[in-house]
């Protein structure tokens, strides 16, 4: 007030005195109210009106879990319209009483990571969104690991739950993809890391070879107290919110393929990895070093082709190319895929498929690509085939199977469809052969052979253009010229000009006998030796060995042969 009577505004005069503008004038005016907003305590009316003291108060001392709802309920119940609005007052009156009389809440401590001790991974799935591969739900896990000390990480996607192939496949991904191998290794109780039913040893055998491989020391948070695992279980939810924002600054949770799917998790794991850059170089050098193999992440079975070109894989039924049907196949299963070996050999790539429904034990994936050689020989068997509907890769397929039984009879539908998935499969037209058959349907002009001229191959332009150019006829007199020459007497060659030096000999040619030059002589020697040669052969009395080297010994053969 003095400042006020100085002259000074109610501005200036406010900040001196040390209070808001609007109080001071509510002073000058007279309205100013000292005592605003407190409680006379003395005089104000308990709301509870002793229930507290006699009731609810010993109820919390009896059973500290009693929630300020539960104690509100209470009296609505035992006292109804009594205790209208006073919700808001038991709460503060709980919190009070469990802050003075309560049992201690569990302390959290909090911890010091050193560089290269631990790595940690989990499983971890996105709730509230339905991520789709070509229109279709897809059904995953995402596998999480992370250092503890720097905080990189690593992420992939994960068919099946979490079993050990998961785990090992993930494990080794992301210690191959960090370049070193942490001491210690920590999970929650995984059924594929840990026999949580009791045994003499905690560890399942795959993971304790896995974990000794790599020198790491297998640990595990308590069961139920996943803070204890707190490293990997917060980061679940950064990652995925920012996989859930990736996908929606994306505009569709709808992806083309897996792969495209797949570059998108590896995208944002990139950029979260770049915010601990530095620390992730530092404990890069406390590292153990990699073996120099990896475990293997799958598991081996084997099984015999059936003469119905298909295996049985964990109560799946899975075509293969028929010309593996009765071989015994090594099965590598994966989490996403199954590889078929014969021998050393890879023969064959199938997905792995699950079965999903509960209301069905047994699955079937049929690959149509498998057996369209056999159908195509025996296309009526597809009438009555019991995969008839896998065969048919498409929902458009299947719908036009049902147009082509309308428009034909049985037989020349099952023709029709079978040579369509035969060009199909040969030349990889499923969509311009599916489009083509509607055409023709709507049309009313299909047939067998216009299917085939359609979508045959010009094989004229598969080869390049040749010229070949024809020689003279003429040349073929030389020939004739060389054969007179042959029948002339050897005094018919020049005299400069001896018979060796006609024709050169051969260089690998063995002599037989004395090389010399040949005589008429020894022309007619040698005649009558193999006029013997064959006599001998197709004379056909049995003779004993004393009577044949007795008429006939090779002796003298060998004379005459020398005398050439």
């Amino acid at each position: 007030m003095k400042a006020r009577e100085i002259g000074l505004n109610q501005s200036k005069a406010a900040y001196i005195a040390e209070i808001s503008e609007r109080t001071g004038q509510r002073i000058e005016s007279g309205e100013h109210q000292p005592n605003r907003g407190k409680v006379d305590e003395k005089n104000s009316k308990d709301p509870l009106g002793g229930v507290w003291e006699k009731e609810l108060e010993p109820m919390l001392r009896k059973e500290p879990r009693l929630k300020p709802m539960t104690l509100f309920e209470y009296l609505q119940d035992t006292y109804p319209g009594k205790y209208p609005n006073v919700l808001r007052t038991i709460q503060r009156r709980v919190q009070t009483w469990k802050a003075l009389y309560g049992p201690s809440p569990e302390v959290m401590f909090e911890l010091r990571h050193e560089p290269g001790m631990m790595g940690l991974s989990d499983f971890t799935e996105l709730k509230g969104m339905t991520v789709t591969i070509a229109g279709e739900a897809f059904e995953h896990l995402l596998y999480h690991y992370r250092l503890a000390y720097s905080g990189w990480q690593y992420a992939q996607i994960i068919r099946g739950g979490e079993s050990f192939i998961g785990l090992s496949e993930g494990l080794q991904n992301a210690l191959a993809a960090c370049g070193g191998v942490p001491k210690q290794h920590r999970t929650d109780s995984l059924s594929a890391a840990y026999k949580n039913l009791g045994g003499n040893k905690a560890l399942t055998r795959l993971y304790d070879e896995l974990c000794d491989h790599y020198r790491l020391q297998p640990t595990r948070n308590n069961t139920g107290i996943a803070h204890e695992n707190g490293s990997i279980e917060s980061p679940h939810g950064h990652l995925k919110n920012r996989i859930e924002q990736a996908i929606y600054l994306r505009g569709s949770n709808d992806f083309g393929s897996l792969e495209e799917y797949r570059l998108l998790i590896e995208f944002v794991v990139a950029k979260l990895n770049q915010q601990c850059q530095a620390k992730f170089e530092e404990e890069k050098k406390h590292f153990q070093p990699l073996p120099k193999y990896r475990v293997p992440d799958y598991e081996m079975l084997a099984a015999r082709v059936s003469r119905h070109s298909t295996v049985e894989v964990r109560c799946v039924l899975y075509t293969v190319p028929s010309r593996l049907i009765g071989r015994q196949l090594e099965l590598r299963l994966y989490h996403d895929r199954i590889l078929g070996y014969l021998g050393n050999h890879q023969v064959v790539e199938l997905p792995r498929v699950r079965v999903t429904d509960t209301d069905k034990r047994r699955g079937r994936c049929i690959n149509y690509r498998h057996v369209i050689e056999g159908l195509r020989r025996k296309p009526r068997a597809f009438i009555y085939c019991t995969w008839q509907e896998d065969l048919l890769p498409t929902t458009q397929f299947r719908e036009l199977w049902v147009k082509l039984k309308t428009q034909f009879d049985l037989d020349t539908a099952a023709v029709l469809i079978v040579e369509a998935l035969y060009i199909s499969a040969t030349q990889n037209l499923e969509e311009p052969i599916a489009e083509y058959l509607e055409q023709e349907l709507i049309a009313q002009t299909l047939s067998l052979k216009r299917l085939k001229q359609q979508f045959v191959r010009d094989c004229s332009q598969s080869f390049p253009p040749l010229t070949i150019e024809q020689h003279a006829l003429a040349s073929y007199d030389q020939l004739f010229e060389s054969s007179s020459i042959s029948h002339d007497s050897p005094e018919s060659l020049p005299e400069s000009q001896s018979a060796s030096e006609a024709t050169p000999p051969v260089p690998y040619a063995h002599p037989l006998g004395i090389y010399r030059t040949p005589s008429a002589t020894g022309a007619m020697v040698l005649l009558q030796i193999f006029i013997n040669i064959m006599r001998a052969g197709i004379d056909s009395t049995p003779r004993s060995p004393t009577e044949t080297s007795s008429l006939r010994g090779s002796t003298s053969h060998r004379k005459k042969f020398f005398q050439l």
